[in-house]
């Protein structure tokens, strides 16, 4: 016969802790098992404040501010040295401000005969319908000129600071490119094969059609590079790279640059020397015409493209 054992002593049984956790009423782990709970760690303000403070240390000991009497003498002479620059710089400006002619002058700039130049014969000299296009790509080209090489040099720029090791980083980054972006979703995918091959073609449009109403080679060079940035969201560089890569905006960026250049040139060397162009005007408000303002937008509009997807690309990943 079994004989009943006392609540206090059942209680301490395997059954009766069995039947415990199969009802649920208790779990046999909680609160047996040894668990302390994790130390708060600093705040992270108390650690930028102590690795600031260890910094400065380390530079006050390294440079010894303290007693070196150059680096005394060159901090006193600097602080002198940029409020003596402030005040030259303040008495400059104040100067020329003082210098302008009062508001509704007919001296004022606004009022010469540069604009009505560009307005009245702007479409007889330059054969392009829209004014704007004809103003920078004609009469104010050699700006224009200047602002395409200063984007090229911003991207070498960029390039230089942000380009990754390709014996190091690059390789890494290969083995995964979306390292940065979503795999594989099928919802941009989508969109992106249905809505890139119109971005596309309208940007190619506002090149084209620069000069003959509102658009030119800045806008449709943004537009194309917009929809080569959601393409690479969407495909990654694998794809991407079949047909753009590092080597070909090197060479449309440096072809295009070129061809601007030349092509300018001839244009500056005509009009300065007071010769004939050969270069026809057409007939305004035709797709071949304005002279050489069509190949001027398409020079700009593939910097334009070729850098904003290079900036993107750089600061995503380092390289491509």
């Amino acid at each position: 016969m079994s004989r009943r054992l006392p609540e206090q002593e059942y209680e301490k049984t395997f059954s009766y802790k069995f039947k415990q956790w199969l009802s649920g009423e208790k779990d046999p782990y909680l609160g047996e098992v040894e668990m302390q709970p994790q130390e708060e760690g600093p705040d992270a303000v108390v650690i930028q404040k102590q690795r600031r403070k260890n910094r400065h240390r380390a530079q006050r000991k390294a440079l010894d501010l303290g007693y070196n009497a150059e680096v005394r003498i060159f901090q006193k002479i600097y602080k002198v040295f940029s409020v003596i620059f402030c005040i030259c710089l303040m008495i400059v400006l104040l100067t020329g401000v003082s210098g302008l002619p009062t508001f509704g002058k007919m001296e004022n700039p606004v009022n010469n005969e540069v604009s009505s130049r560009y307005i009245e014969s702007g479409l007889q000299e330059t054969g392009a319908v829209n004014i704007v296009t004809g103003m920078i790509l004609d009469y104010r080209a050699f700006d224009t000129l200047g602002e395409s090489h200063v984007l090229f040099i911003a991207t070498c720029t960029v390039l230089i600071l942000l380009r990754v090791d390709k014996k190091k980083g690059i390789r890494e980054l290969e083995e995964n490119d979306r390292v940065f972006e979503p795999e594989n979703d099928v919802i941009l995918q989508t969109v992106a094969k249905v809505v890139v091959p119109p971005i596309a073609i309208f940007g190619i449009y506002v090149i084209l059609c620069g000069h003959l109403g509102p658009g030119g080679g800045f806008s449709g060079g943004a537009i194309i590079g917009a929809g080569l940035i959601l393409y690479l969201n969407a495909f990654g560089f694998e794809e991407t790279e079949k047909f753009f890569r590092a080597s070909t905006y090197k060479k449309m960026s440096f072809g295009a640059l070129a061809c601007y250049a030349l092509a300018k040139s001839y244009s500056f060397f005509t009009g300065a020397n007071h010769i004939h162009s050969i270069i026809p005007l057409g007939t305004p408000g035709a797709i071949l015409s304005s002279g050489l303002i069509l190949i001027l937008n398409i020079c700009v509009g593939i910097v334009v493209a070729g850098t904003m997807y290079t900036f993107y690309v750089m600061f995503r990943k380092g390289g491509y």
